[in-house]
């Protein structure tokens, strides 16, 4: 360690016992879920001084590469995936981007009739006829989310024709009806994961979800989709792009009250 550190004098100490650790974690020295070496053994180790070693985890710890438990220790965390919160992208179709491997089991797809929060929300007369598609989506075979897909049936007819486990719902939207998605109002929570969405994504209760509620939007704003997603807090980090504004008044997405629980595609 010690010719280590003094390759990388550029960089300040603790940042050099952190990416130290990160490629060991890489490398699978450490996997997901094992606990680190003590601070002590880590001292000794590297070489280096104690509030070193806890600036260190303190920094690998704000980037979401470990989790440590007060009195117990630091273990590895689970990877998380990176998803952007800028673009309306599908997730089959972002996943791919960033060279994950995406696939989707459908729960259920059917045509129900528009509630009043349905009929709000996707601006349709109550009672008119809904493309329900709820779907739970997976990346390297471990369900990550689930969904539920509303979609005004009068726009996209016969659209159940389609297998939606291997099919992308915006894709068909393109393509096969002229209705692409261009724009979107979405409002992220964080909640606790309920009895069914734990069993559905194999999470431990009590467990924190990011819950998502979206209405997307064509060109000439009509409403295509309304969806409600629920996405697992432990494998995925949102980021997004902020700039500021001159004064612009940001769009608010007023949900009702009513009705209860998004993603995409």
């Amino acid at each position: 360690m010690t010719e280590l550190l003094n390759s990388n004098q550029a960089k300040p100490l603790y940042q050099i016992v952190a990416d130290t650790i990160l490629e060991q974690i890489a490398r699978g020295d450490f996997s997901p879920g094992e606990r680190l070496p003590s601070e002590s053994d880590l001292v000794n180790r590297y070489g280096v001084g104690r509030n070193t070693v806890r600036h260190a985890l303190s920094e690998l710890a704000d980037t979401g590469a470990i989790r440590t438990v007060h009195g117990v220790g630091s273990f590895v965390d689970q990877a998380r995936f990176s998803k952007s919160a800028n673009f309306l992208l599908g997730f089959s179709q972002e996943m791919a981007q960033s060279g994950k491997a995406a696939s989707n089991q459908v729960l259920e797809s059917r045509i129900i009739p528009a509630d009043p929060f349905l009929a709000r929300r996707l601006q349709i007369q109550l009672g008119a006829e809904v493309v329900f598609i709820h779907r739970v989506r997976m990346l390297n075979g471990e369900p990550v989310a689930t969904e539920r897909a509303y979609l005004p049936h009068r726009l996209c007819p016969g659209i159940l024709a389609h297998d939606f486990e291997t099919a992308s719902l915006y894709q068909v939207l393109s393509s096969e009806y002229n209705m692409k998605p261009d724009h979107a109002e979405q409002e992220i929570v964080a909640e606790l994961a309920s009895d069914e969405v734990s069993r559905l994504l194999d999470l431990t209760q009590p467990a924190v979800v990011l819950v998502f509620h979206r209405e997307t939007f064509t060109a000439d704003d009509r409403v295509i989709e309304y969806v409600d997603s629920e996405f697992r807090g432990d494998r995925f980090q949102f980021y997004t792009y902020l700039k500021a504004d001159g004064g612009q008044q940001p769009l608010v997405f007023q949900r009702s009250l009513i009705g209860g629980s998004q993603q995409e595609e």
